[in-house]
């Protein structure tokens, strides 16, 4: 009978949870009533509830192995993959911008290279000496709360939860709301089956109706241990004004440089491929291109042979009208991308230009100046403006100012060493690429890890789990030191520590 009675409030139990209910469920134990979420795969309309379900997700993680965090990232990576034509079709449908071939290539990629477990082996630091051992962990934050961007709602979810968790957080996400569906669809079935093989659902929480109020709910939590946004500005000062340890991934607007050294026809190829990728929504894209004037010309026929098409001034013009627009009033008055534009096609751009084009073109470009809205404002569309400079000094100079001190990522095209690493000084971004495109920095096509979060503001970099570890120190005291057979007052020396 005792069997029945366990079997029937279990069902009740989940049946509540699932219309969205907190239910209170009995501890076998010792009769204490406690309230559970297990059954609801992370999807929660109230912050309250999403923070009490990751902060008891995150006690049981508490308990378990790094193994088992290995099981549990181990089925993000795989639906990731095996799953990722349905869920990148589902966010192209959802969003509505970017490329569909991308955002399925994003997910895989996720699944195959993001950061895991191993990455918290990578640094271990003992002190060992006379007077005992001293080693350095790496441990858990806690619940982390993280606002994800629209450009990659699913993507940077994915990469965010797999290295939250290998840490050994737990996580609530306030995602954009234009990318809610995909997101809420992904992280249930993250958790389902994290659930069904490890025994702890919400590791993984997100808001399914997200608004400006459950972000502020998220930021003010006082179970919220770390915040991990990724966004523009507004949101980025948001999370650094929060009160609580911020992980901020903030805007960019990467410049590009070609010298008079470079190999032309590699550089346009580069181009290309990096601010077409996605139709230019990646925070790390080439969005305006400085090239000395010695070979400008020459520049724009590579672009043209590698398959890029060019818009004479007129169109630039009837382009920068309908793409870029004014917002706020007074001081505040400023340029920002048109939404109607954010992510389309360049064949989209072109008609908005008064050009016909195949829609198999990735990208489109033209010469403009330095003052046009295209060059300082991030745009996030297929369309690249080129600027002609005097030399690589102005080039530099130029690249500097369009960047505006984000220090996010900056590119340079040139087979001159000195002129490169001048570059990288004087920019000083997170990412530098060097004759390659935007997406090598992140290891697709280049060296290293994937992760859409990339925390410039705040100086982490290209976030791993070590990212979302804090430091904490354990002493074992040699027994010389409680003997008296030292003086306890004595200072060791730099070499017994």
């Amino acid at each position: 009978m005792q069997i029945n009675e366990d079997l029937i409030r279990n069902v009740v139990a989940q049946v509540l949870a699932e219309v969205g209910r907190a239910p209170i469920s009995s501890n076998g134990q010792n009769g204490r009533a406690r309230r559970g979420y297990a059954g609801r795969h992370g999807v929660f309309t109230c912050v309250n509830e999403a923070v009490a379900a990751a902060r008891e997700a995150f006690e049981q993680l508490s308990q378990r192995t790094l193994e088992d965090r290995m099981r549990i990232i181990g089925h993000i990576r795989r639906i990731s993959i095996d799953q990722c034509v349905e869920l990148g079709t589902m966010e192209m449908e959802e969003t509505k911008i970017g490329r569909l071939e991308h955002k399925i290539e994003k997910l895989k990629t996720l699944g195959e290279r993001s950061p895991g477990v191993e990455f918290l082996a990578t640094r271990k630091e003992v002190f060992s000496g006379d007077y005992g051992l001293a080693v350095i962990e790496h441990g858990p934050f806690g619940v982390i709360g993280a606002i994800t961007p629209v450009t990659h709602s699913l993507p940077t979810i994915t990469g965010n939860a797999v290295s939250m968790i290998a840490a050994g957080n737990t996580v609530v996400v306030n995602p954009h709301p234009s990318g809610r569906r995909v997101a809420a669809e992904g992280v249930r079935r993250f958790n389902e089956a994290i659930h069904r093989d490890v025994g702890i659902d919400n590791l993984i929480c997100v808001i399914a109706e997200p608004t400006l109020e459950s972000a502020e709910g998220i930021f003010k939590h006082r179970d919220i241990n770390l915040i991990c946004v990724t966004g523009g500005p507004a949101v980025a000062r948001a999370a650094l004004n929060s009160g609580k340890r911020a992980v901020v991934a903030g805007p960019g607007n990467p410049p590009v440089v070609v010298d008079e050294t470079a190999d032309l026809d590699r550089a346009a190829r580069c181009i290309i491929r990096g601010a077409s990728y996605d139709n230019n929504l990646l925070c790390i894209a080439e969005k305006e291109v400085f090239v000395v004037a010695s070979v400008f010309d020459a520049m724009m026929k590579a672009m043209e042979r590698a398959g890029a098409v060019r818009l004479n001034a007129g169109e630039v013009d009837k382009l920068t009208r309908a793409a870029i627009v004014q917002v706020g009033e007074g001081d505040h008055k400023h340029d920002v991308p048109a939404k109607e534009f954010l992510g389309q096609d360049a064949a989209v751009l072109a008609r908005a230009a008064g050009k016909n084009i195949s829609d198999d073109v990735e990208l489109i470009f033209g010469e403009t100046d330095g003052d046009n809205p295209f060059v300082p404002v991030e745009q996030m569309m297929p369309f690249v403006p080129f600027v002609r400079v005097h030399d690589v000094d102005e080039a530099i100079a130029k690249a500097k100012e369009a960047e505006h001190g984000f220090r996010h990522t900056s590119i340079i095209h040139s087979n001159n060493v000195r002129n490169m690493t001048r570059m990288g000084r004087e920019l000083d971004t997170t990412l530098f690429v060097k004759n390659g495109p935007c997406m090598a920095s992140l290891g697709l096509g280049g060296e290293g890890y994937l992760s859409f979060s990339i925390a410039g503001p705040t100086g982490e970099g290209v976030t791993t789990p070590l990212t979302f570890t804090r430091e904490r120190r354990c002493s074992l005291i040699e027994d010389l030191y409680i003997l008296g057979k030292r003086d306890p007052n004595e200072v060791p020396h730099e070499s017994q520590t």
